[in-house]
Parts: structure tokens; C-alpha cells; sequence
């Protein structure tokens, strides 16, 4: 794992990122400089721009997930929809890159053509080639500590595809009840465990026990580890790294008091909101026409209003109205009482599953997002009713409320949509990440990830 703008990226996917991005550099010299036998090349122009293509192209594609591995389904269906969002997408900013970059190689159709198709060729064969993820040379020797629920929840983790990690074996301290792990992965209790991370070349220990108190950890071998270069992590800073989300379960308010981030400074507020107004006004004036059309849709089914206004608690526990487009019938809570909306709801109306299906009902927040009541990117404001009753069933939910709450977020590109307090948990985890880490690289990443989950519907409601 390698730390790039404060996010965790795998070390394969970095290497992966440089490989393609030197493969399409290469290319791109190739077929636009191969048709100019017999004319001088500006070398000092040609070689910074295809650079700047091929890097751009490459991280583009980083960020809408082509280089994440995750789970699929039977048919992969996810590896097919990621792929053609990226071509797709791709294909689009390359031709607008053609215009800008300031020499005439990329004039030619032909050169142009050949490049996108090179690109795409690229693109399909990383993707599918990333179905199954990859080792790298620089993935870390990984030794936990623990033989219970927690050091088996780890170790599945680290043989999952895409987070990196050579497990060593377990480390079973002192007084630990019976392992729940593979004891065939249990080193010999021969000699203390500086020797073990020393014999079995450790560059990294995972703490993953519920209880520490009682001598039951080696603290002063772990100081030893980590004076010697040795990375010592609890679970959550693994499930942080790994996982972009901060597990409940493991999660201890000291944790949150004394660990890095959590910052909330004048100067990441003021640059929030500068690119919030700045990305606001953008996105108004190119959905406007989406906006317009989907009014009319709602007039011509059910009539008005097109609009609705809803109390959601937003940062410190404020309570503001959003504004969405409505896709419920007028009597979707006749009775009164809250209720959550299913992914089958039968209150939805034709319209609403479209506009919900593609996020369309969103939009109108960004009214809010420009009055300041809400960010671009955060966690997802709640209603009242709900915030109470998820305050007082889970611990640290009123945490999220120490930012702005979002129209997109960590959350929603990250985890399906939720209708359930166990949903709200798992939920609670990306946001407690987000508010832990959030800059404004996090929050262009979390926007191009959005316009992928948009566009491949992916937890779709």
C-alpha cells in the first residue's frame, strides 16, 4: 500500500497505472510520429504531450475504477460495465484532448482514430486482466497477531482480491481462548515475537484481538517491532487502509481523539467551498436540460408539484429542508410515520424509478448546495426521525454530522443503497472514513466514481 494525496492506494494498482501509462506513451509517439518520415519532430513538443495524454488517460480511468478490484458477479457484469464506462468516457475527453494539446500530430483523423482505438484496446484488456487482481513485489509480509474472530476477519481480507498482503501466518498471545483460524497457519510459541518477525522477514504486524488488557499483548516485543522498521496497525487503522471505511465494531473513542485526521480547519472549509460553488454552477447549467425534462415527465404522469421539500439534519445537527424531484405519489405517507424507501417500493411512481434508477432526483440539491445548507460530496442527510433512532442504536453515528452532508458521498459509491438500520451501519463506516480523511482530492475522486455508479446503475433504487 502506497499513501497518495492521504488515500490508501495498492501497490499493484500503482504499478499497473505506471505500466499502462508507459505502454500508451509509447504508442501514442509511435503512431503520430511513424506518418512524419522526412519531417524535423519537435521533440520538445511532441514528447510532453503525448506524456500528458497518456498520464491523463490513465488516471482518468484510475479514478472511475477501472484499476479497483472488487467482487463480481456470476455473469461479471461488473467488470463489463466498468470497462465500457471508461472506454466510453475515454473516448469523449480524448477527443477533447486532441484539440487542446498544442501540436498538429493529432490533427490527423488518422492519427486520432488509431489512438482512441489503441486506448480502448488498452482499456478492455486491463480490465478484464484486473478480474482477478494482482500480487506486486512490494505487497508486505504480514504476521497477525490473534487467532480469533478478528484475526480470521483479517486474514480473509488480505486474501481478498485487490488489497495486497503476504500472510505470514498467526502470532497466539498469551491467554487467548481457542482459535478460530486454521491452525495449520498457527506459528510454533518457540521464542518471543521480535525472533518470528526477524526468522520470517516481517514488514508488517496487524494487532487483531478484542481484549489487550491483562498482559494479554507483548507491547514492549511490538515497541521492538516498531522500532525497527517493523509497521505495527490495530484493526482499525488496517480496516481504514484496506477497506476505505472505519469498522464499528473495532472502533474506540480514544481512536478517534488521539489518531490523525478529523480535522475540520478554516482552510479545508474555505476550499471545500470554493470548489463546491465553482462544480455547482457547472453541473447546474449542463443538467439544466435533464432538469427540464424530467418536470415535464412528472406533470404529464401525476401531476404537480414536481418539487418537494423534506427536514434532514445536516452539519451539527441543523435541521434544513432538501429539494428533490418528487418520485413518490402524493399519499406516500398518508399516515404520518416515516417510513424507509425499499428498492421495490410500490409508493414510487414510473418516473420516480427512472430518476431514482439514474440519481436524477438529486439535482435539485444543488439549490441547497449553493444556499451552503449542503456540499457536493459528504455524507448523506438523513431525516430527523431516522438520526434519532440511528443515534441511539449505533455508536459514533453523530459524528457524521461534523461536515456538510453531501448529494453524493464515500458511502453511496462505495456501499448499495441502504433501507435498514444495518444498512445505515455499514453506511456509517464509509462516512466515519470520509469525515476522517476528506480533502479535495477524496472529493473529485468520490465525483468521478459517481458518474461510473450513474452510469452502470449500480445500487440502483
Amino acid at each position: 500500500m502506497f499513501k497518495v494525496f492521504k488515500q490508501y492506494v495498492p501497490s499493484h494498482a500503482l504499478q499497473q497505472i505506471a505500466f499502462d501509462a508507459s505502454i500508451l506513451f509509447l504508442l501514442v509517439l509511435v503512431v503520430t510520429v511513424l506518418p512524419a518520415r522526412g519531417t524535423p519532430v519537435e521533440w520538445r513538443v511532441v514528447v510532453p504531450s503525448a506524456l500528458l495524454f497518456a498520464v491523463l488517460m490513465i488516471l482518468l480511468n484510475g479514478a472511475l475504477g477501472l484499476y479497483r478490484a472488487r467482487a463480481l458477479d456470476a455473469a461479471g457484469r461488473s467488470t463489463v460495465s466498468r470497462i465500457l464506462v471508461s472506454v466510453v468516457v475515454s473516448v469523449i475527453v480524448a477527443f477533447a484532448v486532441f484539440a487542446i494539446l498544442p501540436w498538429g500530430y493529432f490533427q490527423s483523423e488518422a492519427a486520432q482514430v488509431s489512438i482512441v482505438l489503441l486506448l480502448g484496446g488498452l482499456l478492455v484488456m486491463r480490465g478484464f486482466a484486473n478480474r482477478r487482481g494482482a500480487a506486486s513485489a512490494f505487497d508486505p509480509r504480514v504476521l497477525i497477531i490473534g487467532t480469533g474472530a478478528e484475526a480470521a476477519a483479517v486474514a480473509s481480507s488480505l486474501k481478498a482480491r485487490g488489497v495486497g498482503g503476504d500472510l505470514v501466518g498467526f502470532y497466539r498471545p498469551v491467554g487467548e481462548e481457542t482459535p478460530v483460524v486454521d491452525p495449520g497457519e498457527i506459528l510454533s510459541e518457540d521464542g518471543n515475537l521480535l525472533e518470528t518477525v526477524r526468522r520470517l522477514h516481517v514488514s508488517e504486524v496487524i494487532v487483531a484481538v478484542r481484549e489487550r488488557r491483562g498482559g494479554v499483548l507483548p507491547i514492549r516485543e511490538l515497541l521492538d517491532c516498531k522500532l525497527r522498521g517493523v509497521k505495527v496497525l490495530d484493526l482499525s487503522s488496517f480496516f481504514e487502509r484496506t477497506h476505505g471505511q472505519v469498522p464499528i465494531g473495532s472502533l474506540k473513542a480514544s481512536w478517534l481523539i488521539y489518531g490523525e485526521g478529523f480535522h475540520q480547519g478554516v482552510v479545508r472549509r474555505t476550499i471545500k467551498r470554493c470548489f463546491d460553488l465553482l462544480a455547482c454552477a457547472i453541473l447546474s447549467i449542463l443538467a439544466l436540460p435533464v432538469m427540464l425534462v424530467t418536470a415535464c415527465l412528472i406533470l404529464l404522469e401525476d401531476g404537480g408539484p414536481v418539487l418537494y421539500r423534506q427536514e434532514r439534519v445536516g452539519r451539527r445537527g441543523r435541521i434544513f429542508r432538501v429539494i428533490k424531484f418528487r418520485s413518490m405519489r402524493h399519499d406516500a405517507e398518508g399516515d404520518g410515520t416515516p417510513r424507509w424507501a425499499q428498492s421495490d417500493d410500490d409508493r414510487i411512481t414510473r418516473v420516480g424509478h427512472v430518476i431514482r434508477r439514474f440519481r436524477i432526483d438529486e439535482l435539485p440539491q444543488l439549490l441547497n448546495v449553493l444556499s451552503g445548507e449542503m456540499s457536493l460530496v459528504g455524507p448523506r442527510p438523513e431525516r430527523p426521525y431516522f438520526v434519532d433512532q440511528l443515534t441511539r442504536e449505533i455508536p459514533f453515528y453523530s459524528v457524521r454530522h461534523s461536515v456538510k452532508p453531501g448529494i453524493t458521498g464515500w458511502a453511496q459509491v462505495r456501499y448499495q443503497y441502504g433501507a435498514s438500520v444495518d444498512d445505515a451501519m455499514q453506511k456509517l463506516q464509509y462516512d466515519l472514513y470520509y469525515v476522517k480523511n476528506h480533502n479535495l482530492a477524496l472529493d473529485i475522486l468520490v465525483l468521478f466514481e459517481t458518474v461510473r455508479v450513474v452510469l452502470t446503475c449500480e445500487g440502483a433504487h
